[in-house]
């Protein structure tokens, strides 16, 4: 098998990213919420309902935001999976869980990324909650986006990259 970082140092233009996007994901979630991620069967919700928003800037060689998308349900599980409470219990700790999720996640693919892991930083992450608004990045690289299933709900991780 060979190592992300080799394979990245080979193909290293962004469309070839999406692969390591989902990777990076799926072990987020695997070690710190002990759930293994699903990709979107084609039957499957195509437009998943997402009232909870994170998103981490990047900066440096990676420019860009890294977001990751969700509905209440899935932002109560993630928060009970990593703080060990009931769902009565996290009501002001989802944000938390979110947000430190998204980071993790924007953390571990920018690490899976050779000569630009050192080379690139991390905002704090801000959450959004609610529905209706619009998100107009001023990124012009393109995006990357992916959409897994978490416990039966969509997640969607969006990776906005500005060159």
């Amino acid at each position: 098998m060979i190592p992300t970082n080799e394979v990245l140092a080979h193909h290293p233009r962004e469309e070839n990213w999406q692969p390591f996007l989902a990777l990076a994901t799926q072990e987020v979630f695997e070690i710190m919420l002990g759930s293994k991620l699903e990709p979107v069967s084609p039957n499957g919700p195509q437009t998943p309902v997402t009232q909870f928003t994170a998103m981490v800037g990047l900066a440096g060689q990676l420019c860009g935001v890294l977001s990751l998308r969700c509905s209440t349900q899935s932002a109560t599980r993630m928060a009970c999976k990593m703080l060990g409470l009931g769902p009565n219990e996290v009501d002001q700790h989802m944000w938390d869980a979110v947000g430190e999720v998204c980071n993790m996640v924007a953390g571990n693919f920018k690490n899976k990324l050779v000569g630009l892991s050192e080379h690139c930083m991390l905002s704090v992450p801000t959450v959004i909650t609610g529905a209706d608004y619009c998100l107009h990045s001023l990124a012009d690289g393109g995006s990357l986006e992916v959409v897994l299933i978490f416990e039966g709900e969509p997640i969607v991780v969006a990776l906005e990259l500005h060159t």
